[in-house]
């Protein structure tokens, strides 16, 4: 089931997700884990479509409501901490900031990425006690099953680990949607279709799928101009969602297909920037023959 039927079903009208920004950072990028980031990720921590962090959180939900103000009428919102690492701070932090969020009368869904290894139990306690308020999803940066991938790509933690993430999030009765990278170096279309099953049978209750995105300034645009590596082809993509939407059970909710990379900053593949023929191939090619 697609996130947009699966919202519509349960509240009965257009859910609109609102990037915010939390002003966190990363252990990968502070040096806890190193100081460079994961391989692909843009200086912004992929926050490039959040709202701007000096704003208080109120003040970038009010600002998202307007930007999408032409989209969505009497519609519902989610609040999405997108940038960087959503459960990296001190967890009374993380309190003032979800409970600011949580408690906006149009919000219906707090929705927060992260890591797997940043949700240590005072923050799983939080994330629990607010999910009895109101619903709470938990976006996880898996990627990859594959290790030597994990390893290029700087993830910083075994599968283990995210295994560990998604059990103690379920005890708690939290949603959690697993975020799966496609075209990653040296990936075949069966490692990949692997990751996408290993993520249905890990408890997951959702999966992102997500073109790889070469942006400027990163370590992969240096890899990719070295000429180190090929991004995948429109048609490649396109045949790899095709196996992978094949093996996600119904009960698995599909957040996403493809993904927005900032035009400004991509490098490669320049044919995911007509994001409209890209949704629109998807639709026709991959969910009408699924």
């Amino acid at each position: 089931m697609l996130v947009n039927e699966y919202l519509k079903a349960k509240y009965g009208c257009k859910v609109y997700k609102i990037a915010l920004n939390g002003g966190f950072t990363c252990p990968n990028r502070d040096g806890k884990l190193d100081t460079r980031g994961c391989i692909f990720c843009s200086a912004g921590g992929s926050g490039e479509f959040a709202e701007k962090p000096e704003l208080s959180v109120t003040e970038q939900i009010e600002a998202g409501k307007r930007r999408v103000a032409a989209k969505i009428k009497d519609g519902k919102y989610i609040a999405y901490f997108q940038a960087y690492t959503g459960t990296y701070a001190p967890a009374e932090r993380l309190r003032a900031l979800f409970e600011e969020a949580a408690g906006h009368p149009d919000i219906a869904i707090l929705s927060v990425a992260t890591r797997p290894d940043c949700l240590p139990p005072d923050v799983l306690c939080l994330l629990e006690e607010l999910n009895r308020k109101k619903p709470v999803w938990v976006e996880l940066g898996l990627q990859t099953i594959h290790e030597r991938t994990a390893e290029y790509i700087r993830r910083g933690y075994p599968t283990e680990v995210y295994d560990k993430a998604v059990r103690d999030l379920r005890e708690r009765n939290i949603e959690v949607i697993t975020h799966v990278i496609l075209g990653l170096p040296g990936e075949t279309a069966e490692d990949m279709v692997s990751t996408v099953k290993y993520v249905c049978n890990s408890g997951a209750t959702g999966i992102k799928l997500q073109l790889l995105h070469i942006l400027k300034g990163t370590d992969l645009e240096k890899e990719y101009l070295a000429g180190r590596f090929t991004p995948l082809s429109e048609d490649g993509y396109i045949e790899i969602l095709k196996q992978c939407v094949k093996v996600i059970p119904e009960d698995v909710v599909i957040h996403r297909l493809t993904g927005d990379g900032d035009k400004k900053m991509l490098t490669a593949p320049l044919w995911s920037g007509d994001k409209k023929h890209v949704l629109n191939r998807i639709k026709k090619e991959v969910l009408n023959n699924a």
